[in-house]
């Protein structure tokens, strides 16, 4: 699934990097843990969360991900928007709690399946 593609499920506000959005992601996770991320998530291209922290962007960047999602509407910063613009990192937001978000991109088609 392309970024772009999960704007429009999620009804998303791309807030940066958004000449990236045409790159392919093949599955996600949502956590507000990042230590929880680090720990257990293995080849997840988007992050889903409500931290509204720097360490989102530098977790996604260490766990190689495409994009984060701030969900139930959270704003990052400007400080959070910079970081990610200089790792190449998509950020977007989305008024869905992150419950409806994650169901919303596993049923059009996001299962983490890479077609191998």
């Amino acid at each position: 699934m392309k970024i772009s593609e999960i704007a429009l499920v999620l009804n998303g506000e791309i807030l940066c990097c958004e000449e990236f959005t045409n790159d392919d992601v093949f599955s996600a996770c949502g956590s507000d843990m990042m230590s929880d991320v680090l720990a257990y998530v293995k080849n997840q291209g988007v992050l889903l969360t409500g931290l509204v922290n720097p360490q989102a962007i530098r977790t996604a960047v260490m766990m190689d991900m495409k994009c984060v999602v701030f969900v139930r509407n959270k704003m990052p910063t400007g400080d959070i928007i910079e970081l990610a613009k200089q790792s190449g990192i998509v950020v977007m937001k989305t008024t869905h709690r992150m419950y409806e978000a994650c169901g919303l991109l596993y049923a059009a088609g996001l299962t983490g399946k890479t077609g191998e």
